[in-house]
Parts: C-alpha cells; structure tokens; sequence
C-alpha cells in the first residue's frame, strides 16, 4: 500500500520482450505486492543500458499487448529505459511506485552492469524519483562454442529468480529505501533449495567469462561486408565479496548500484586533471585550476 493507502502501483519491465518467459514469470511473482502493469519493448533490445534512443526522430510506437493473467499490458517501439520514461511521464495512466525489469537470462554482474538493458530500465526509474529493482539469472554454458542462445536458456529456471525476487521486493515495501534507489539481484540456475544462501555483494570488475576476441567473416556477395563473431575466454577466478563471485559460488548477490557523480580526485588522477586544465585554459577563460 502506498501513503494514501491506494494499493501499489509496480511497473514491470525487461530488455528481452513482451513475450519473454522471464517477464511473465517475474509479473506473476509481483501480483501479491500491488496492481501490476506489464510495460515492454516490442523486440529484443538486451545492450540496450540506459538508453531511449532518438525519440525526436524515431517517433516510438505503443500498443496494447496481451500477457495472460494481466489486464495492463503495452509493448513499445523502444528500449527498456524509453518504456520506463513513458511510464513516469503518464503514458499509461498513474506513474508506477515501484519499477521491477527482468528476469533476464544470464546474470547482469561485472562490467555488464554498464550495458545492461535489464539494469538501465531500473537506473532510469531511479533518475524519475522510483526505486527499481533488476533481476537476472545465470546461464550455464554462455560463450562455449557451438552452444546456441537459444539451446543455452532452455530449461533455465526462472521460478527461482522469482522467489528470490519476491522476497526483496517485498522487504523493499514494507521498509522503503530513505531515497529512490537501485537494488540489483542475480541468481545462479538453480532450484532455490540448491542455492547456498544469498551475499551482499560490491560490482566486480571481471565479467566470469571474458569475450577475447571479435572476428569479421567476410560475407559472400557483399563487397566490403562482413559478419562479426566473438571469441571467449576460460572462465575467470572471481574474487570473494563480488557479484561475480557470488553467483559461481552458488548465492544469489545483492547489490544496491550507486548513483553516478563526480569523484573526488585522488593521487592517481590529478596528474592528469591537471594536464587537462592548462589544455582547457588556451581556449577558455576563467578556468579554476585545481
């Protein structure tokens, strides 16, 4: 319930599609916390951040979608951010209180928080003044050759993300955050009673498997075209304390994602803060130097 004792307004959302069984999962694991309205990209757009595009131009299109057991439902021509945008600005009625994107496939941890189309959705929530909550799974076999994407996330067990999910969820509205805040959840593939627990975890800095190397295959008749394919490394050690870490160990990581803001400088960077003032004062005036 909110203040003025309405019941919750909880936006759900996904880098994967409409039809993503993830999406469908999570929404019907959000139902016992308020009225839940599913708000999706028409298409795939995993990659995608934070991103919504060049609405100027590209003039995004809404339409009614249908997700079985949900009466609220919209797919958009646009990224997971775009949809949470138009959700804040009353697109499609009230602005939501809570916004939850997932379940994606594969888990979001390391560098991948940066591109991540499930987080972004979230991050964006958060700069419109809501909390948002990204939940990813773990995949098995992501980035062995000959493995297929679609081969990789059959079977994958999406019921526990959900439960893990559900249980966050739920905690975050009976006791909300102090300020608008991102709270990201990753879960290894696994039945919940398999997992060994749960972590509180820092962003790791090394994704568990690293792509090595981008090929270009020439394709066939077309001149000066090619096909890009990735090369993978082993998997990486990860160091304790990580979401990295704790998604291989077999936990699932929670992690609050902070805001982006100036750094403080440190010895490291002022060297080169420096070099960069007395380049700026040739060509403007009134330059502080630090």
């Amino acid at each position: 319930m909110t203040e003025s004792g309405q019941r919750l307004r909880i936006m759900l959302t996904n880098d994967d599609g409409i039809d993503s069984v993830g999406l469908h999962v999570l929404a019907e694991a959000m139902k016992p916390y308020g009225d839940v309205v599913i708000i999706a990209p028409d298409q795939e757009f995993s990659g995608a951040g934070a991103a919504i595009g060049a609405i100027w131009e590209d003039m995004p299109e809404v339409h009614h979608a249908h997700v079985e057991g949900f009466d609220e439902c919209w797919s958009v021509s646009g990224a997971p951010a775009l949809c949470v945008l138009f959700a804040r600005l009353g697109a499609f009625g009230a602005p939501p209180d809570l916004v939850v994107s997932g379940i994606n496939p594969g888990a979001n941890v390391g560098r991948s928080v940066y591109h991540s189309g499930t987080i972004g959705a979230a991050l964006t929530a958060r700069n419109g003044g809501i909390s948002g909550v990204a939940v990813s799974q773990a995949v098995s076999n992501f980035g062995v050759e000959g493995q297929a994407w679609g081969d990789v996330i059959s079977g994958l067990r999406w019921e526990t993300a959900a439960a893990v999910a559900a249980q966050a969820v739920e905690a975050i509205i009976e006791t909300p955050p102090t300020e608008p805040s991102v709270l990201n959840i990753n879960v290894p593939d696994a039945p919940l009673d398999e997992l060994i627990g749960w972590e509180w975890t820092e962003v790791g800095q090394q994704p568990p498997r690293s792509m090595t190397k981008v090929n270009l295959t020439a394709k066939p008749g077309h001149t000066g075209s090619y096909s890009a394919s990735f090369d993978y490394g082993d998997p990486v050690t990860q160091t304790s304390g990580l979401d990295t870490a704790a998604v291989s160990e077999g936990k699932a990581s929670m992690t609050w994602l902070s805001r982006i803001s100036a750094a403080g400088l440190s010895e490291a960077v002022a060297p080169s803060n420096a070099a960069v003032d007395a380049k700026l004062a040739t060509i403007l005036p009134g330059v502080i130097v630090s």
